[in-house]
């Protein structure tokens, strides 16, 4: 990975199916920002906590970003719905949909990648 860093994120027992995500802050396009990860349908997934809609936080409840269902991410001040494995928008007003952050799982820990607009809040 040349042109990106894999940062330890988590042990991957933390991300329960459709369950609470695991939270961590990112430096993107400048400023720090909140993502989050999630497990569905058995792979990780990550996010940054903003709305395409209006940029603010997704969470209803800290860490809880899944519908009642377990199969969208809500946006609980809008009601955008979100695909939790692409971020594509599905629903409500969004605009586009969520930036996803690259995520891969080896040995039981899940990692994040770096990009050129991505990075670790500290390294």
């Amino acid at each position: 990975m040349s042109d990106q860093q894999r940062i330890p994120l988590c042990n991957a027992s933390d991300l329960a199916e459709g369950g609470l995500a695991v939270p961590f802050d990112v430096v993107y396009g400048g400023e720090t920002c909140r993502a989050f990860a999630i497990r569905f349908e058995g792979q990780p997934h990550a996010f940054l906590n903003r709305c395409s809609h209006v940029a603010m936080e997704l969470d209803f409840q800290p860490d809880r970003f899944f519908d009642d269902t377990g199969q969208w991410l809500l946006c609980a001040t809008h009601g955008a719905v979100y695909r939790p494995d692409t971020g594509e928008c599905a629903g409500g007003p969004c605009r586009g949909g969520l930036v996803k952050i690259a995520l891969s799982e080896h040995d039981g820990v899940v990692h994040w990648h770096t990009d050129w607009n991505l990075h670790p809040l500290t390294f």
